[in-house]
């Protein structure tokens, strides 16, 4: 039976319905890191530490899409739950539309300066020619990047979420097989690397673009465009946090970079490549699970449910810690045979390993401010959102990476992400409490 946002959520119901968008997010993290196992055991460390110089550019451009994304689908399920469906179509067609111009003026704004933003972002004379390849033929793709982006969450808000789960599965599968393709047999290194990545993304970013297009099953679809410029400033301002999440990891990525090029060179870099690999499979389950109750959250706000937004927030935190827990004790199973698969230079394995170690404490509680920050932004309130992320990305982790260091020299570079996170839940739990009776949910 289809579950509709209008529903009851039990918990099994609630995890029914967040599952498509949980294995999505999981698919989108092993897809990356099969990326990486091509480009490290076939092409090198080098073209892995390369690829990981020029992702703070990446994770900036993907966070217009996210935003617009995360931001737009909270603003049309609330549409949605206050009866006014056709509004949300035409808000939806607009954000599309948004999206995609964007992405025109970012392709075109960034990819004739690749070689200056490289080594603006910390590439090596030994790095610089891998940065560029890469980052020139990823950008090519990055409209599709952007739109694919931008798609996850609508997939959801149109009750479609096992469509976007396919959809993502079969973009994964795309980048996998053209990874083998490339790499492997047709001996393209990095280069075949990034034309993976990118046809990979058109797959997610052009086939919604056909589906919605059409007349079809879900409760949205493209309709003739009208500008709303107010909706588009609520639609960013809400979804600033998620802006706000990428664009501070882009930031924090460069800050790692740069602080492992002093202490330990192109092996840290590699080292910690190899660790955001891992940490984007672990915490992707708490990701999708967020981003997937977002819709049901905003839809219930919308509708006035108080008594099912509160059921909904009690059963999302009993799920957000039990996955918290259970993904620390399997991070610390599972370390060395998935950084074994990475590598077999025993100086740097040895490094990876121990980093790890002490990376994956941040597991404990990860869960709990990625869920507040969404939560917020599911409620429409762009600004707590945005501050959750603010502080936790920008203030409290980007501060460690600097500062830490200075103390505790290279174990202040693992150390920051867990500092940062055990802050942040400071933060989170606080705008939790604070807020629960404006908005009614405990």
């Amino acid at each position: 039976m289809n579950i509709q946002l209008s529903d009851h959520f039990t918990m099994g119901r609630l995890l029914r319905f967040t599952l498509p968008s949980i294995v999505m997010m999981v698919c989108t993290s092993i897809y990356s890191v099969v990326d990486g196992l091509f480009v490290a055991n076939i092409v090198g460390s080098d073209a892995l530490a390369s690829i990981n110089i020029v992702m703070p550019l990446f994770l900036v451009l993907g966070a217009f899409g996210f935003m617009l994304g995360t931001g737009g689908s909270a603003e049309v399920a609330k549409t949605m739950g206050e009866g006014r469906d056709e509004d949300a179509k035409s808000y939806f067609t607009n954000l599309t539309l948004a999206v995609a111009v964007l992405g025109v003026a970012l392709t075109l704004g960034t990819v004739f300066f690749i070689r200056p933003i490289s080594y603006l972002l910390g590439a090596s004379d030994r790095l610089i020619d891998y940065c560029v390849v890469y980052g020139i033929i990823c950008l090519i793709g990055n409209i599709p990047y952007m739109l694919q982006a931008f798609f996850q969450a609508f997939f959801i808000t149109a009750e479609k979420p096992r469509l976007g789960m396919l959809l993502t599965i079969a973009s994964g599968l795309t980048n996998m097989v053209l990874d083998w393709l490339f790499i492997a047999v047709l001996g393209w290194g990095i280069a075949g690397a990034a034309a993976a990545t990118s046809i990979g993304c058109a797959v997610g970013g052009f086939l919604p673009l056909i589906y919605f297009a059409r007349k079809n099953s879900s409760r949205l679809q493209f309709v003739r465009p009208k500008l709303h410029w107010r909706m588009l400033g609520h639609s960013a301002v809400n979804g600033s946090s998620e802006m706000v999440s990428n664009a501070s990891r882009a930031l924090t990525t460069f800050l790692f970079n740069i602080q492992l090029m002093r202490l330990v060179g192109e092996d840290g870099v590699s080292a910690i490549t190899v660790m955001q690999y891992v940490n984007f499979v672990f915490i992707a389950v708490m990701i999708g699970f967020s981003v997937g109750v977002a819709p049901v959250v905003g839809f219930h706000y919308g509708a006035k449910n108080t008594d099912e937004l509160k059921g909904l927030f009690r059963r999302c935190m009993t799920f957000i810690v039990a996955s918290c827990v259970g993904m620390f004790v399997l991070s610390e199973a599972v370390a060395y045979p998935l950084i074994n698969i990475f590598t077999d230079h025993a100086s740097l394995f040895e490094m990876t390993l121990y980093g790890f170690r002490i990376f994956a404490l941040s597991f404990l509680v990860v869960g709990v401010n990625i869920f507040a920050s969404a939560f917020f932004t599911a409620l429409c309130n762009g600004l707590v959102s945005a501050g959750i992320s603010f502080a936790r990305t920008i203030v409290f982790e980007a501060g460690a990476v600097l500062l830490l260091p200075i103390a505790f020299d290279l174990n202040g570079v693992w150390m920051a992400l867990p500092v940062a996170e055990g802050l942040a839940l400071l933060v989170s739990v606080g705008c939790l409490i604070f807020f629960r009776k404006r908005y009614q949910y405990a």
